[in-house]
């Protein structure tokens, strides 16, 4: 059972960030990455559909005897988690959610939060609520932020074009600028980067925000979260390992495009098999 790879899932390549967080924590395990290129972008499509393709997907990986499932998508992590356990009763199921909020509490001093996500992440309140019950005293601004997508999956992920799209969806939240010398609880001092595509516009988002606003990212922490959890069920790899296995719905040529960039590696035609769900 430990030599059994970890699989991963997300609606395109976004996940691939959390993949490469993966790779870093655990070196010695394997791993199969299923991207659903084919139906993507999930963040606005409906909460059954979601669900459906989440589960389609989910059950894809069951199949290929992999020992745990990490949900490397917001949108499904937000909408299809609960129901995905119901069904796949004999793996352990860890989103993207949970650490990412908890990561952001941890990293706030005033308590003001804000959160940028896909259209169907913000308006499912799962955030907001992982936050408020990690913090009650929690003040929480969520905005979606749909464009960031459509720039990460096009590499245009700098420059003038990402900024001023930055611009437009940040500047408003971040009215006034905090100092690190103090905290003005109307301003976020912490933006929790609620899509897996995010990352990619870091330094962007940086230069928007400011230096003193700490940006999180929960592809790290649900890193940890996956190697606690191998760790206390048995399920662990200390030797070995290290191999990738990519899973597509659609254009093999696109993911190896797009998804390089997302972690931050060539990836090989041959290295990525098309999948009909």
């Amino acid at each position: 059972m430990t030599d059994r790879p970890i699989g991963v899932f997300d609606s395109g390549v976004g996940g691939l960030t959390v993949l490469k967080a993966l790779r870093a924590e655990l070196p010695h395990e394997d791993f199969i990455y299923l991207g659903d290129t084919a139906r993507l972008p999930y963040g606005t499509k409906s909460p059954e559909t979601v669900e459906r393709y989440f589960l389609q997907c989910a059950e894809a990986l069951a199949d290929r005897e992999v020992k745990c499932l990490v949900v490397a998508c917001n949108t499904a992590s937000s909408v299809g988690l609960t129901h995905v356990r119901e069904r796949i009763t004999n793996l352990p199921v860890v989103g993207v959610i949970e650490p990412g909020a908890e990561a952001a509490c941890a990293a706030s001093k005033s308590g003001h939060i804000a959160v940028i996500a896909t259209e169907r992440t913000v308006n499912g309140g799962a955030y907001q609520d992982a936050i408020l019950r990690r913090r009650r005293d929690a003040r929480i601004t969520a905005r979606a932020t749909p464009l960031f997508v459509a720039l990460a999956e096009e590499g245009l992920c700098t420059g003038p074009i990402a900024e001023g799209v930055a611009r437009h969806y940040l500047d408003s939240m971040f009215v006034g600028r905090l100092s690190a010398q103090s905290i003005d609880a109307t301003v976020p001092d912490t933006l929790l980067l609620g899509c897996t595509h995010f990352p990619m516009l870091a330094e962007t988002i940086r230069r928007v925000v400011g230096s003193a606003v700490s940006i999180v990212d929960s592809a790290a922490t649900t890193a940890a979260s996956v190697g606690k959890m191998l760790t206390d069920t048995g399920l662990s790899r200390s030797s070995g390992g290290g191999s990738v296995r990519f899973l597509a719905t659609d254009s093999i040529e696109r993911f190896v495009k797009v998804g390089g960039g997302f972690l931050d590696r060539r990836i090989a035609p041959e290295e990525v098999a098309l999948v009909d769900l």
